[in-house]
């Protein structure tokens, strides 16, 4: 499976998007060619080699006449419609569009279609959405990944006034998103960016194991000796042959010294409560040879902030780590067999399609074992037993 990785430690930019595609493969000529398809008149784009701060990469910039017509999303729609591009790249352009302008319908209180764009509608703006839409189609791109989003600091200077950086509409479509401020006081994450990678973007995170082909850098329009401004594009192919069930989840853990039993099995239920994936504790010792516990935590990214609390609110540390880790999981569903205990559910876990480990379901075996009077462990290879019967052969159980 091809697959790719925006590493946005710098922000991202529409502008850098296209050209980090550019970078990596994606042929100028061709997306000259699917761009005319638009209808735009005098148009004209320019791919030039530059540097950010002494590293080399790619500028994108559409060249026409100053456009200050504003469009909403009827227009903007119809110009993609009526193009002659792919007609995946075509719904990918359109998906992009409505996802932007739910964004700013919701800012500004308005029906969808009341959206004008300014900025974002801007020739510039179709034309940077619509190019990423027609390289991810002709670099062949299956799934895309995506680092944690740099959106940077200060305020910016827009037609509704100088507001904080994010903008009220990219703020909106970063919900959900892993994102950074910093590293400097400037916007570089633009509307434009947050909606195409969030629209195209199946999982944030750490970069996913691949064997690397080609990398791309798309320069943004910041130049500094000190910061260089530019989206990596990483592409290649993924060496997880069950990649479409990878994820990444945070590892949180903390240390505590001066707490008790009942209080760590209490704050373990209400983890578990609060989304918790896994929750388990390690015996240590501390400085002065204090006997403690390690609590850790693993959750989905979007929950850090409610595990976190949760941790610190209950007194049970002053400090939590916290890492990214990329994980793989087999593709999970559930049968039922029928014993003389009564049915049970079986947890299955399938890799390519196969079925490599079967489970049954713990509270299930508990409540036939205590209603038959019956050993657990009785109720479980019973249960092993007649799945073995009905389904081919499983690795493990």
């Amino acid at each position: 499976m091809k697959i790719a990785y925006f590493d946005c430690f710098a922000g991202a930019g529409g502008d850098m998007i296209a050209a980090a595609m550019l970078d990596a493969g994606l042929d100028f000529e061709f997306l000259r060619k699917q761009l005319a398809t638009l209808g735009i008149k005098n148009f004209d784009i320019k791919l030039t080699q530059t540097k950010r701060a002494g590293l080399r990469a790619v500028s994108f910039t559409p060249a026409f006449k100053e456009d200050k017509h504003h469009r909403n999303l009827k227009d903007i729609t119809e110009i993609i419609s009526n193009s002659k591009i792919h007609n995946k790249a075509k719904e990918t352009a359109i998906a992009i569009f409505n996802k932007l302008a739910a964004a700013e319908a919701l800012v500004h209180n308005k029906d969808l279609q009341e959206i004008h764009f300014h900025e974002v509608g801007a020739l510039d703006s179709i034309v940077d959405i619509v190019s990423a839409s027609i390289g991810m189609v002709a670099l062949e791109i299956e799934k895309v990944y995506c680092s944690t989003l740099s959106i940077g600091g200060g305020t910016i200077k827009c037609a509704h006034g100088i507001l904080p950086v994010p903008g009220p509409a990219t703020a909106e479509l970063l919900k959900g998103v892993p994102t950074v401020g910093g590293p400097i006081d400037k916007e570089l994450l633009t509307p434009t960016a947050a909606a195409i990678l969030t629209t195209i973007v199946s999982q944030f995170g750490v970069l996913p194991e691949m064997k690397i082909e080609k990398i791309g850098y798309g320069a943004g329009s910041l130049e500094s000796e000190k910061f260089p401004n530019v989206l990596r594009l990483i592409i290649g192919q993924s060496v997880c042959e069950n990649a479409a069930n990878t994820d990444s989840v945070c590892l949180m853990e903390a240390n505590s010294d001066d707490v008790t039993g009942e209080i760590v099995g209490f704050v373990t239920e209400k983890l578990f409560e609060s989304n918790a994936l896994d929750v388990f504790t390690t015996p240590i010792y501390m400085k002065h040879n204090r006997p403690a516990v390690k609590i850790s935590v693993i959750c989905k990214i979007e929950d850090v902030p409610q595990i976190e609390e949760i941790l610190f609110t209950e007194g049970l540390t002053f400090g939590i780590r916290k890492q990214i880790l990329q994980r793989s999981k087999l593709q999970r569903d559930f049968a039922k067999v029928a014993t003389e205990f009564g049915e049970i559910k079986i947890k299955t876990g399938s890799l390519n399609g196969r079925i490599v480990t079967a489970k049954p379901e713990f509270s299930d075996c508990a409540a036939a074992a205590k209603k038959h009077k019956v050993a657990v462990k009785t109720v479980i290879q019973t249960a092993v037993a007649e799945y073995k019967k009905r389904q081919k052969p499983v690795c493990s159980s």
